[in-house]
C-alpha cells in the first residue's frame, strides 16, 4: 500500500483557510464502489485471473456566507487486492475557489480537464495519469496549482502555475496491465530540480457561432515518461526519466446538424521534436426504431509524426465506435469501440462501457477491454493476454 504523494506546504495553507471561513454551507457526498476484474487468462508473469478492490472517494463542499468564496474536499483511497501497487491513495481535490467580477482564481490541488475527442486526448496536460486506475488513462491525480480564469466577452484565459510535479503510477510485480519488466519507483528528471520544478500552461477558448476553439500552451515537466533499462540485484527493471517539454495545443468542436466534428492537435518539443492530431466526428441517430433511444457513431483518426518510434498508441489508428443512449430514467448508456492500428492488421483493441442507474444511490457499470497483438515491436504487446472484463456496483451518498 502507497499513498501518492503531494508537498506537505499546501496542507498548512489549507488549514489555515478552513479556519477563516464562516460557512454558509456545509455538504458531504461522494462515493464508494465495489469493483471486480476477471481476466481470461492468466498474466505472462503467471499473475491471477482474478482480481477485486474496494474504492473510497468522499467529498466535502464548504461555500462561505457571502457566497464568493469555495473549497471543495475530495481524497481517493483505493485497496486492491492483487497488485500492492494499485492499493494507493491519493487527494484528487483540496482547492479553495474566490470570484470576483469577470476572474476566479483557484489554489490548492485540482483536476483541470481540456480535451474534446474520444479515443484520446492529446491537449489534455495538465494533470498526470493514475496508470492503476484506468486503460484508456482517462482517471488523473490531484495536481497542484494556482488557477486563474479571465472570463470576457471575446474569449476565456486560462492561466496556471504549477508548482510540484506528480509522477505517473504503474502497476506492480503481481498486477496486471503492465510491461514485462517492472516500473521502477525511483524516477530520474532531465531538470535539476526535479519534481520540484515550476511548470506553467495557457489556454485561451472562445466560441464561434457552433464551434468552440482552444488554444494552449504548456511549460514544464514531460508529463509522458521515457524510460531506461536499468539493472538491479534481481535483474532488470524500467526506470522513468521526466524531459522538460514545451507543447503547442489545438482543440476545436462544432456541431453542424445531427454532426459532431472534434479535433486535436500538438506539437510538443521535447527530447524529440514531433507532432500529433486526432481528428473526426460523432452522428446521432435521434429516435431509432420509433423508439426514444438514440444512437451516436464516432469515427476518428489518430495520427503520430514519430511514426512507430511513438511512445504512445494512435501513430496511425483509425477509431470507430457507437454510443447508445437509452434515454431511460436510470440513464442507461453503452458505449462500444474498436482501435486498429493501420500499419499491423493483427494490432487492434476493442472496449465496451455499459452502466445504469439502479436508485437515487447505486449505479451498475461494466466495462470489458480485449488486445488482440502479434506484433513484438508494437506499444502493446505486453498487454496481448490482459483481455478482461470489469463489474462495478457504486454507491453515491
Amino acid at each position: 500500500m502507497r499513498f501518492s504523494r503531494i508537498s506537505h506546504t499546501f496542507y498548512p495553507a489549507i488549514l489555515a483557510v478552513l479556519v477563516s471561513l464562516s460557512a454558509k454551507a456545509v455538504e458531504l457526498g461522494g462515493q464508494i464502489n465495489l469493483e471486480h476484474r476477471q481476466y481470461i487468462e492468466r498474466g505472462i508473469q503467471g499473475q491471477d485471473k482474478g482480481q477485486s478492490s474496494l474504492v473510497i472517494n468522499p467529498e466535502l463542499y464548504w461555500e462561505t456566507s457571502s457566497g464568493d468564496v469555495s473549497f471543495t474536499f475530495a481524497p481517493f483511497y483505493r485497496y486492491d487486492s492483487l497488485d500492492d501497487q494499485r492499493s494507493h491513495g491519493d487527494l484528487r481535490e483540496a482547492l479553495l475557489l474566490s470570484y470576483w467580477d469577470d476572474y476566479e482564481i483557484r489554489v490548492g490541488v485540482s483536476k483541470l480537464f481540456w480535451g474534446v475527442t474520444e479515443s484520446t486526448h492529446l491537449v489534455d496536460v495538465v494533470n498526470q495519469t493514475d496508470g492503476v486506475e484506468s486503460v484508456d488513462g482517462e482517471q488523473k491525480l490531484g495536481q497542484p496549482m494556482l488557477h486563474l480564469t479571465a472570463i470576457k466577452e471575446w474569449g476565456t484565459v486560462d492561466a496556471l502555475l504549477l508548482p510540484y510535479f506528480r509522477e505517473r503510477t504503474f502497476a506492480g510485480e503481481d498486477g496486471r496491465l503492465r510491461s514485462p519488466l517492472v516500473v521502477s519507483e525511483h524516477a530520474r528528471y532531465q531538470s535539476s530540480r526535479e519534481d520540484q520544478h515550476i511548470d506553467y500552461a495557457l489556454r485561451y477558448s472562445v466560441m464561434l457561432d457552433d464551434w468552440d476553439l482552444g488554444l494552449s500552451y504548456f511549460h514544464g515537466t514531460n508529463r509522458d515518461p521515457y524510460f531506461n533499462v536499468t539493472p538491479t540485484g534481481d535483474g532488470l527493471e524500467l526506470t522513468p526519466f521526466y524531459a522538460q517539454s514545451k507543447q503547442l495545443g489545438i482543440d476545436l468542436q462544432g456541431i453542424v446538424g445531427d454532426w459532431l466534428w472534434k479535433f486535436e492537435g500538438i506539437y510538443r518539443d521535447t527530447l524529440e521534436n514531433y507532432t500529433s492530431f486526432v481528428g473526426g466526428f460523432e452522428y446521432t441517430s435521434v429516435g431509432v426504431f420509433e423508439s426514444v433511444w438514440d444512437i451516436g457513431w464516432i469515427a476518428e483518426y489518430l495520427y503520430d509524426s514519430r511514426g512507430e518510434n511513438a511512445q504512445s498508441i494512435g501513430q496511425n489508428d483509425l477509431f470507430i465506435g457507437s454510443r447508445l443512449v437509452l434515454n431511460d430514467e436510470a440513464s442507461s448508456e453503452v458505449l462500444f469501440g474498436v482501435t486498429q492500428d493501420l500499419d499491423h492488421s493483427d494490432v487492434y483493441n476493442a472496449k465496451i462501457e455499459a452502466s445504469s442507474r439502479l436508485s437515487n444511490h447505486f449505479k451498475w457499470r461494466v466495462n470489458a477491454w480485449l488486445f488482440e497483438n502479434q506484433t513484438p515491436s508494437d506499444l502493446l504487446y505486453f498487454a496481448r493476454k490482459d483481455d478482461f472484463i470489469e463489474l462495478s456496483l457504486e454507491y453515491y451518498f
